[in-house]
């Protein structure tokens, strides 16, 4: 995935760690920094995600991060393995299923929390001291645009913890400045992957490109590019503490 405005070696002899990368925004995001020759490490919930990427540069470690200690362990390894981390970006996170609120049981909600909240949080502070010894580290989380609208029925505590997220980075750019280090999300819409596929029905999904001001809903390929963009020093050196929303217009604010 060889983007023309940016350089092939754009992030050479940098390390970017990548949550959620098995499959989706995160495999396609994982793709473009290993094309722009970034040292790419990748988490995924999934056995055999190493094997879809084109060649051994991209280390793979898979974890279920439901699990506390699972997270620990994923941490520990790149902490073990790596003297310095360039980029973070939190992007691990679903949704398991649409939930009333009336019926959500504990353990849905404790595993979403997990998942989508709690894990942000403990890899990266676990990796902060391998951040700070980076010279323009940046970490980027990808939160969703349900984190403003509130998304739709069932899917109350995913939006929620998306919220959290988009709060944390804020908290974590004012904070981290001093260090060097820039935090921002990136906000998708509805994004053409098999998350929809699996939590949304087609007709729902017909009704929303209709309704996107560009006639069509995103490709994880559209998602891409920003990652790179706020990942990059020399593109987006001056930005901290922004969320960048890619939706095609289904939210102007």
């Amino acid at each position: 995935m060889q983007h023309r405005y940016f350089s092939k070696d754009l992030f050479e002899g940098r390390t970017v760690v990548i949550t959620g990368a098995g499959r989706g925004i995160g495999f396609s995001v994982a793709t473009a920094f290993q094309t722009h020759g970034a040292k790419v490490i990748v988490h995924s919930g999934r056995a055999g995600t190493a094997d879809r990427f084109a060649d051994s540069s991209v280390k793979a470690i898979e974890a279920d991060f439901t699990k506390r200690r699972e997270i620990e362990n994923f941490v520990e390894t790149i902490n073990s393995e790596n003297k310095v981390i360039d980029v973070l970006i939190n992007n691990a996170g679903t949704m398991h299923g649409r939930f009333p609120a009336s019926d959500l049981t504990d353990n849905q909600y404790d595993d979403l929390v997990m998942l989508n909240q709690t894990s942000v949080m403990m890899v990266t502070r676990g990796l902060l001291a391998k951040l700070r010894a980076s010279e323009q580290a940046s970490i980027i989380n990808t939160v969703s645009i349900s984190a403003k609208t509130g998304g739709s029925p069932g899917s109350s505590i995913y939006s929620a913890t998306k919220a959290f997220v988009s709060t944390y980075t804020k908290a974590l750019a004012r904070e981290l400045a001093p260090d060097g280090i820039r935090a921002n999300a990136i906000s998708p819409g509805t994004i053409d992957t098999d998350f929809h596929e699996r939590y949304s029905s087609k007709e729902k999904l017909e009704n929303t490109a209709k309704s996107v001001p560009l006639q069509r809903l995103g490709t994880p390929q559209d998602c891409a590019p920003s990652y790179l963009f706020l990942a990059s020093h020399e593109l987006s050196g001056y930005i901290t503490g922004q969320t960048l929303e890619i939706n095609g217009g289904q939210l102007i604010v």
